[in-house]
């Protein structure tokens, strides 16, 4: 297993690993280095990918510089390494939202995690972060996402997660094979406030979708966005259906 390393947007590289066996054309997992004055890892991978994960951020900056560490929601393949990662950068700080903190983080993590309110900034250094709240969006009553103002990059965990080992971005269809592994999966929660939630971010209108399965995603951002939330309408109004 190799660990890709590609700029997607200025000072963002994208670390992807191609795993051959999760699907029949395989499947990526990404992590996201910002690079700054304060350096922040987004997605912490499993406890098994550690090695080669750490190996390539060592490619970009010292491990032992990371300042901040984060994730969307609690899974493995977003925090299982986060207490490895809090040890290999010892001033590091793993950084989340309120309903992460409350109920998972302050136990699980080996450091107090820093609580971030809905729209905080993180001042990086040169790229600032803001925490964005969305309750199981993608999944996970704890989940959140990040946009990074100075480059108008949505980290948008598994938002659009598609199979495959794609190029590092694109600027063609992402919608529709996300929505064809939502078919497949139903990994995706869709509530009343869904809808609501991606215009939300359709409204940051950024540049830069970073997936975490996937290429990463270049062109009309806001209409893939909204996109995606009416395609994530009609499969739910399939469930029923589906399940009969």
């Amino acid at each position: 297993m190799e660990t890709r390393i590609d700029e997607v947007a200025d000072g963002i590289f994208r670390l992807s690993s191609w795993v051959p066996k999760v699907t029949a054309e395989g499947f990526t997992f990404n992590q996201f280095l910002i690079r700054a004055e304060q350096p922040m890892l987004f997605h912490c991978g499993h406890r098994a990918m550690f090695p080669q994960i750490s190996q390539a951020v060592a490619k970009l900056i010292p491990v032992e510089t990371l300042r901040w560490i984060g994730f969307s929601h609690l899974e493995a393949d977003e925090s299982g390494a986060m207490n490895l990662w809090l040890a290999a950068a010892p001033q590091a700080e793993l950084a989340h939202g309120a309903i992460g903190c409350m109920t998972s983080l302050t136990d699980l993590a080996d450091r107090p995690p820093r609580l971030l309110a809905d729209g905080e900034v993180l001042d990086l250094g040169g790229k600032r972060v803001r925490h964005i709240d969305t309750p199981h969006l993608p999944h996970g009553w704890d989940a959140r996402l990040l946009f990074e103002e100075t480059t108008a990059t949505l980290l948008c965990s598994d938002l659009f997660a598609h199979t495959g080992n794609p190029p590092s971005v694109t600027e063609g269809d992402i919608v529709g094979p996300a929505l064809a592994m939502e078919r497949l999966v139903r990994a995706i929660s869709v509530t009343p406030a869904t809808r609501a939630q991606l215009g939300r971010l359709a409204d940051l209108e950024p540049r830069t979708l970073a997936l975490m399965h996937g290429a990463s995603f270049r062109g009309d951002t806001r209409a893939a966005l909204r996109d995606l939330a009416a395609g994530l309408a009609s499969l739910a109004a399939e469930a029923p259906a589906a399940a009969e």
